[in-house]
């Protein structure tokens, strides 16, 4: 089954009396134990696109499916559930509270699913000792690195055991040392749980780093291509400038969107 399935979803916002097609009609699936970017300019639609894979919104049109269960037929209770038990989320500003430890962030997630205070803190603790973090369960944000939280925020986006892992641009706020270790659990959890990870990226190295890259641009996804060294993968429709796919007409006069 696959993790989401997105069918000719669209997603439009009112400003100010006119209508903004932020997506104008995407089709993705990510299947179980998946790894892929996300990538386009600014305005392109990525993060709208990303809001919606992680039910945080709801498409304009289309059919959004995560796990088989369509997304339109839930009302906002049932999908935060679904939300809470399927997807953990890792963002670029970390999103930690900051009077709290590090085991107590990681925790949160469990709170909303009645999950008794000692299970709860022995799982958080697990989590944290899975990305090399066991010696930090009592410091609070502010007393770690950029690195060290952002590992925070992705024992908390695990504690749940997500199918799906969505990382906002999960090394935007990182050197490279930091950034690369961050990259690196975030495989090994992938490679060795075979958690489905997709990333939103502006950055074409980290993106190389996926098994496949899906571009977006004007509201569309322009193409889908399988990186270097990852073998198998086919193009889509819609690709002009990505190689070894066609292009489609319509992808370049569009206004951008946010």
């Amino acid at each position: 089954m696959a993790e989401i399935e997105a069918v000719d979803v669209t997603r439009s916002y009112n400003m100010d009396g006119v209508s903004v097609d932020a997506l104008r009609g995407v089709s993705l699936t990510i299947e179980e134990g998946d790894y892929a970017a996300i990538i386009g300019p600014s305005g392109s639609g990525k993060s709208t696109l990303m809001h919606l894979l992680g039910c945080l919104d709801r498409p304009t049109s289309g059919t959004l499916l995560v796990r088989g269960r369509d997304v339109g037929t839930l009302d906002d209770s049932e999908l935060a559930e679904l939300r809470n038990q399927t997807i953990g989320f890792v963002f670029q500003s970390f999103q930690l509270l900051a009077r709290t430890t590090a085991l107590d962030n990681v925790a949160l997630p469990l709170v909303y699913r009645g999950v008794r205070r000692a299970e709860r803190r022995r799982r958080a603790a697990e989590a944290l000792e899975a990305v090399n973090l066991g010696h930090r369960t009592g410091h609070r944000p502010t007393q770690m690195s950029g690195g060290e939280q952002q590992r925070v925020a992705i024992a908390r986006a695990l504690v749940g055991e997500p199918a799906l892992l969505l990382a906002d641009e999960p090394t935007g706020n990182l050197d490279t040392v930091n950034g690369d270790e961050v990259m690196g659990i975030l495989e090994r959890l992938n490679k060795e749980r075979g958690v489905a990870v997709v990333l939103v990226t502006h950055e074409a190295d980290i993106a190389a780093r996926a098994r496949r890259i899906v571009r977006v641009r004007d509201g569309l996804i322009e193409g889908t291509a399988g990186t270097a060294g990852t073998a198998g993968t086919e193009g889509t429709e819609g690709t002009a400038g990505t190689a070894g796919t066609e292009g489609t007409e319509g992808t370049a006069e569009a206004p951008e969107s946010s």
